[in-house]
């Protein structure tokens, strides 16, 4: 009866040890993902010319962004690794050969946001101002890239079903999803919406992995 008693006792110890082992121990969280609203790329300050469409008061820089971090990076730090992607205009560029000192790519994706669980191994690009056929890794121009344009309307639409993956600058994935392209991410936005202004929604996976859910 005394060793029976015992062995309980034991047991009940042990099992208790184990649950608290477990609330003790946090599992590490590496997948981050955020929504960055109204991200400013290089807006005209004056406009458009009315004449040429052109915009009026831009200063031809680029607004960088980390998905480390989730948080625009300063240009001074342009030269550096901290940043992944940046954004002016309708132009995308990513941290790699002609665009910067990182080793990031990106590859447009069709598919769902929330259904693309995994990153490619391969199929990314670099960033190559002096190629022809293929400048940036993420394409410019209407239908290439994430992106449509009306000319009958001058509006800027993100393409439905795109997603850009990324390697990052320091070797990680992500995956971004843009929304929009006017402050204010408006859902039917006309020509009197600010433009130049990028929503979007992301995934950063820190480990190291291709898991992106």
């Amino acid at each position: 009866m005394f060793k029976t008693a015992l062995s309980v006792l034991f047991c009940v110890t042990l099992a208790f040890s184990i649950v608290s082992c477990k609330k003790d121990d946090p599992t590490p969280v590496t997948l981050t993902g955020n929504t960055i609203k109204d991200l400013a790329a290089d807006p005209p300050s004056g406009g458009y010319n009315p004449t040429n469409g052109q915009p009026i008061g831009v200063t031809k820089k680029y607004t960088l962004f980390s998905f480390k971090t989730g948080a625009q990076v300063a240009n001074t730090d342009s030269i550096s690794s901290k940043w992944d992607i940046g954004f002016n205009g309708t132009t995308i560029i990513v941290n790699s050969g002609t665009s910067g000192p990182g080793s990031a790519a990106a590859l447009v994706q069709t598919g769902l946001f929330d259904q693309i669980t995994t990153a490619p191994e391969t199929g990314y690009a670099q960033d190559n101002k002096t190629s022809a056929t293929a400048p940036r890794a993420i394409p410019t121009g209407s239908g290439k890239g994430w992106y449509n344009y009306d000319p009958s309307t001058n509006l800027i639409s993100p393409k439905a079903g795109v997603v850009l993956i990324f390697k990052t600058a320091d070797s990680k994935y992500a995956k971004m999803e843009i929304q929009s392209y006017y402050k204010g991410a408006p859902a039917s936005p006309t020509s009197a919406n600010p433009d130049r202004y990028y929503t979007f929604r992301y995934v950063y996976q820190g480990d190291g992995t291709t898991k992106l859910n």
